[in-house]
């Protein structure tokens, strides 16, 4: 998992893949959207593994409920989720955080990353 640009701060659990975390400071706005509405803008994202983490505050506060879920990234550190509530719709878990990320994943503290049919670009 890689992006085109940026600079080297870990290789993957096995020691050999290199990841790349890129800022997109001053670029273009970035937009997170779902069922319909716009949940995250900003053009201070940071890209690690090909997601955007948008800062906390870019976020709608509105459309963030937290959830028990946490997984666990060998060089990022635990990861915490929000279920997305939209228009009376929910999305369990489709966005993540990381509260406390290890050195290598600083870059991602304050942010928020989302997957599970949120289209991002």
């Amino acid at each position: 998992m890689r992006c085109s640009i940026g600079r080297l701060v870990a290789a993957d659990a096995v020691g050999h893949t290199p990841i790349i975390v890129t800022h997109s400071e001053g670029t273009s706005m970035v937009e997170a959207r779902w069922n319909g509405a716009v949940i995250a803008q900003s053009d201070d994202t940071v890209v690690v593994e090909g997601n955007h983490y948008f800062p906390l505050e870019a976020v709608d506060p509105a459309v963030l409920k937290p959830s028990a879920t946490t997984t666990m990234c060998p060089w990022k550190g635990t990861a915490q989720y929000y279920t997305l509530l939209v228009d009376g719709a929910e999305n369990r878990d489709a966005a993540w955080f990381y509260a406390e990320p290890k050195e290598k994943a600083a870059a991602i503290r304050g942010r928020v990353a989302f997957w599970k049919g949120v289209t991002v670009g």
